[in-house]
This record gives structure tokens, sequence and C-alpha cells, in this order.
């Protein structure tokens, strides 16, 4: 009887998805341009516009689930939604844990912020968002590493002297040093991290990974990405060759 119960329960996870005909697409909303709240308070950004192209060529439903970045792969785990779209870079550590999609963003650059020139990047406090690739970078040099639930914490640290320098996603933080006038400023060098932003999902749905991947060849192919690239990050943006 126990074996039959495992084995009914595997097959409704396994057949779950394939019988699905709506995909709910998990994203924090809170860093834009990749994914944010918008001022009718719906998901907007680059990930909701390319969400929502993939699914589309998929032939799929989509469906928008916000939750915060610090549990948002263990909910992807327990079911509470199919995808992770949320300006995920693809590293082994996570792909120990889910499954990705190939990256619909080329590995580009981090970065550090500070409010001077001279803040120390190799022994000072440095602010990162939790469990992201930029704070195993900062933990594993020399500098102090402080970590924030949000995005917007790590800046605020900065603002209100708490961290020396911000550590984040250089397309994050542009337009955060662009619209600072002058208080905040770019200090040393980029720092190339990750393999890339990706779709995470569960290791058991091959199947719609397999989707996704077909889709977003397709946007590669015909220019779409590039062009959704270009829109939200700037004319400068690494784009795909």
């Amino acid at each position: 009887m126990k074996n039959l119960i495992l084995t009914t329960a595997a097959l409704a996870l396994t057949a779950g998805m394939s019988m699905a005909d709506t995909v709910r697409m998990g994203t924090e909303g809170a860093y834009p341009p990749y994914n944010f709240i918008n001022d009718a308070g719906e998901i907007d950004g680059f990930e909701r516009e390319l969400g929502d192209e993939l699914c589309k060529r998929a032939e799929l439903e989509c469906e928008w689930v916000k939750n915060d970045w610090d549990s948002i792969i263990p909910n992807l785990v327990s079911g509470n939604y199919d995808t992770i779209i949320a300006g995920m870079s693809i590293t082994d550590e996570r792909d120990e844990v889910i499954d990705f999609t190939q990256n619909y963003i080329p590995p580009a650059a981090s970065a550090y912020v500070a409010a001077s020139d001279a803040a120390d990047l190799e022994g000072g406090v440095i602010a990162a968002q939790t469990a992201t690739i930029q704070a195993g970078h900062v933990a594993e040099g020399g500098a102090t590493l402080v970590e924030f639930a949000t995005p917007e914490e790590t800046i605020a640290a900065v603002r209100n002297g708490e961290a020396d320098a911000v550590f984040a996603d250089k397309d994050y933080l542009v337009p955060i040093v662009e619209e600072s006038g002058g208080d905040l400023i770019f200090v040393g060098d980029d720092v190339p991290l990750g393999g890339g932003v990706g779709m995470g999902l569960r290791e058991s749905d091959g199947e719609l990974r397999g989707k996704f991947d077909t889709a977003i060849d397709s946007m590669k192919a015909d220019g779409t990405l590039n062009t959704m690239i270009k829109k939200w990050f700037g004319e400068n943006a690494v784009v795909y060759d």
C-alpha cells in the first residue's frame, strides 16, 4: 500500500505540469528594470514582457506570482509556482537544487557603487542582496559583507553610511546612479560573474524547460530578444551576436 501511494504521488507530480495549461511565473517584483511593481500594482518590467512573450510562443498561459527573493528557490521546489523569472544568474550551486533554461540575458557585469571614490572595496563594508552571486563574491574576499533582503536596502545602506559600497548587477545600478544627481558613483572595476540570467524550474519539469528553451531560441533567432534587452537596459546593453 505504501509503495502504491508513493507511485501514485510520483505520477501526479510528473503528470501535473504536462496536463496544465497555466504556468505560474514566480518573480520578485523589486528589481527594476528586470521586474518591479508598477503604479497600478501589477508586476512589470523586462521579465514581465519577456515572460508573456515566451508563454505566447510556447502556447502556454502565464499567471504571475510575486515572492520575496530570499525564499524564491524553496517556494519553487515546494510547488508554489512553476518557474523563477527574476533576474537569477545561472550558477553551479543553484543548478544543484533546481534546473535552468538557457540564458535569456548574456553574462554581464556586476559593479560597485559608493558615495565616494575613496570607498574601500578590499577591506571595507560592502552591501549586497542576500543569496545573490554578488554576496557570495564579497564573502570570498577580504571585505566585510552586510546582506539585505531587498536591493533597495543595499542602496540605502550606502546612502546612510552603513556600508562603504554596494555590489550588484550593473544593469540594476545604472539608473540608480544616473538618478542620484552625483550622490552615488561607480567605483572600482566591473566584475563578470555567473553564466547569464535564465529561468529556474524544478528538475522534474524537463518538458516545460524544453518549451521555454525553444521559445528563447526563437526570440534570439528573430532578434526580438535583443530588441527587448535594449528597450529595458539601454542601447549599450550586452546582447546576443
